[in-house]
């Protein structure tokens, strides 16, 4: 009977604990997402930020850890962007396309590469934020993203063929996204608080 006792005081404890650590569980994703959405509601592409990070973010505490995402998101589509057109090689109507379609694809290879590299920096940057040079690593993190956005529109300017286009496109959006959640960042209100650095 003492046996049975102890045992179901000990079940009673499990079940306790595991509840309320699954009530904690609930709650901190509810906070993200609460935070996700907030920081995706007056963003430039509102939908796709959304769609985006609420499956991309984790743990987000913080409009940092937001921004951080954000620019994950964007490097992954660049990654992805950059691989289709490697692998591509003008497609299976490389033989209509013109010396200048040829160019223009060859130049878009170009500036999604140099986009990746500029996400990356921003990211890194991000990373490791201090607060004695906060300012100075914001402004780096915005350039780089901003950078990356000219990449594509200057991919976007060739004649390049409809399917690498909507790829550009999207990888635009997503990093327009991106530099939002940096510029609100930036704005000084969060430097006291940086977040976690993932």
């Amino acid at each position: 009977m003492q046996t049975l006792l102890k045992l179901t005081t000990l079940l009673l404890y499990f079940f306790i604990f595991f509840t309320f650590s699954a009530s904690i569980s609930a709650h901190d994703e509810a906070e993200a997402q609460d935070l996700v959405h907030s920081s995706c509601i007056h963003s430039r592409y509102p939908k796709l930020c959304l769609r985006t990070l609420s499956n991309y973010t984790g743990p987000a505490k913080s409009p940092l850890d937001i921004a951080q995402a954000a620019l994950r998101v964007s490097l992954a589509h660049a990654k992805r962007a950059s691989k289709y057109l490697l692998s591509s090689k003008g497609g299976s109507h490389s033989s209509s396309l013109s010396r200048r379609q040829q160019a223009d694809l060859s130049d878009c290879k170009e500036q999604i590469a140099d986009s990746i590299d500029e996400l990356r920096k921003s990211l890194e940057e991000l990373r490791h934020l201090r607060p004695e040079t906060f300012r100075w690593q914001m402004s780096n993190a915005l350039t780089w993203v901003s950078a990356a956005l000219t990449d594509g529109d200057t991919c976007l300017d060739g004649n390049v063929r409809p399917d690498v286009k909507k790829r550009v496109t999207d990888l635009a959006r997503v990093t327009s996204n991106a530099l939002y959640m940096i510029n609100r960042v930036g704005n000084g209100k969060f430097k006291g608080r940086l977040g976690s650095k993932n």
